[in-house]
């Protein structure tokens, strides 16, 4: 592809690793963009549409979005806040889901947020973190590390840290505790106002891909046999998004229902069908789903 052809296409930054490269690819694939990914290629061609996906690190996405350099980008709420960046921001993707904390060492005797004062606090956030320490009216040393953040207190370098946690699995590893909350962040879907209003029709094509996906996470598709006489019941307990579905059985007074429910509540709900009568209940994953 030569430099004339690439700038006209339309382009989409993703993270080419971390926490969040899985389930964006995983998005790109379920909307239907066909592109291969190889190593060490930071441009996928799709193939069924005139669209580049940028492989890049998530931390930059913001700026690129922001500068114009790319149209749609994908990469975490906290790197938006830490750039700063003057960007539009689409959609929450409901994945990557992290808090950016404070955290001390178990044996510290930092017990407190003002306890912080002027101690060393190391973070790959130096932004984040000196907003939140100035709210708090804390004066404290802030020292920048990129990556392994968690390791910094016990190698003398921090008295606590900032950093992103997920499970808290890597915090119990090196005997950290969390003091304090700064933000919580997810996987975002970003462009700029120039990009919206100059493809608004591609991007407004691609949320309606976008939103089907986010609509049908965490809901099933259930599927049962029931006596005609207990349909009221049933649709109490599986009303669907405005009314299950039904049908006409060979059998005599049976019907089929076919109805969406949520994914959190389904084994409950098919006790509850149980105990009416309902039978040959199958449930199904959505991939997609349109309102």
């Amino acid at each position: 592809m030569n430099t004339k052809t690439y700038n006209k296409q339309f382009k989409i930054a993703i993270p080419n690793k971390g926490r969040l490269i899985e389930e964006t690819l995983k998005l790109m694939q379920t909307i239907g963009l066909e592109f291969d990914i190889q190593d060490r290629n930071l441009i996928s061609n799709v193939k069924n549409a005139s669209i580049n996906i940028i492989h890049v690190r998530a931390s930059d996405i913001p700026e690129y979005i922001q500068d114009g350099i790319v149209d749609l980008g994908i990469t975490g709420f906290d790197l938006i806040k830490e750039k700063n960046a003057d960007v539009e921001i689409l959609r929450n993707l409901g994945y990557g889901e992290t808090e950016l904390i404070v955290a001390v060492p178990e044996k510290s005797n930092i017990k407190k947020i003002t306890d912080l004062k002027n101690k060393n606090i190391t973070t790959s956030y130096p932004i984040l973190t000196a907003q939140y320490l100035k709210s708090k009216k804390i004066k404290a040393n802030i020292i920048e590390v990129d990556g392994a953040v968690e390791i910094t207190p016990l190698l003398g370098l921090g008295d606590a840290i900032v950093d992103l946690v997920s499970t808290g699995t890597t915090l119990r590893a090196n005997k950290l505790i969390p003091l304090d909350t700064i933000l919580e962040s997810e996987a975002i879907l970003l462009t700029n106002k120039k990009s919206l209003q100059k493809n608004k029709t591609l991007i407004d094509s691609l949320l309606i891909r976008i939103d089907s996906v986010l609509i049908a996470k965490g809901k099933v598709y259930i599927m049962m046999n029931a006596p005609e006489n207990k349909l009221e019941e049933i649709k109490k307990v599986a009303p669907g998004l405005s009314a299950p579905t039904i049908m006409k059985l060979t059998k005599k007074n049976m019907i089929a229902i076919h109805s969406v429910i949520e994914k959190k509540d389904s084994w409950i709900i098919i006790e509850k069908l149980k105990q009416i009568g309902a039978t040959g209940i199958l449930i199904m994953p959505i991939e997609k789903m349109l309102l």
